[in-house]
């Protein structure tokens, strides 16, 4: 299963990271597709990006609530408090602290980071 963070306010006002699982349900689709699935959120677009090696961002909060999905090269996300973790293809990372002390985000190795930002609707 792909790797899922969290980045978030918490309530002492400072940002923290942490890891999730998935929460799948059994599904079965109108044309018969079935498995294991997670609920359909609804979301106002999506955008494909692309960092190059050595991007960094200083300590920032995320623009809007947002999943930020990598699919190739390796991405390192920190917080003031130390917490650092890194995620390449297939990390699904939800951006959920809008305030707060902010994360910073940092393309690693030698790949560019290409990934899809997926904005939340309210």
């Amino acid at each position: 299963m792909p790797s899922f963070l969290r980045v978030y306010t918490g309530d002492d006002g400072q940002s923290h990271i942490e890891e999730l699982d998935f929460e799948m349900q059994p599904f079965v689709d109108t044309e018969g597709a079935h498995g294991m699935s997670t609920e359909v959120i609804n979301t106002p677009g999506i955008s494909f990006r692309e960092y190059q090696p050595g991007y960094f961002l200083d300590y920032h909060t995320a623009p809007r609530r947002q999943y930020s999905i990598t699919l190739a090269g390796e991405i390192e996300i920190g917080t003031p408090d130390g917490t650092v973790k890194h995620g390449g293809p297939g990390t699904v990372l939800l951006a959920e602290d809008l305030t707060g002390s902010g994360h910073f985000t940092r393309v690693v190795g030698d790949q560019p980071r290409f990934f899809i930002i997926v904005p939340l609707g309210d």
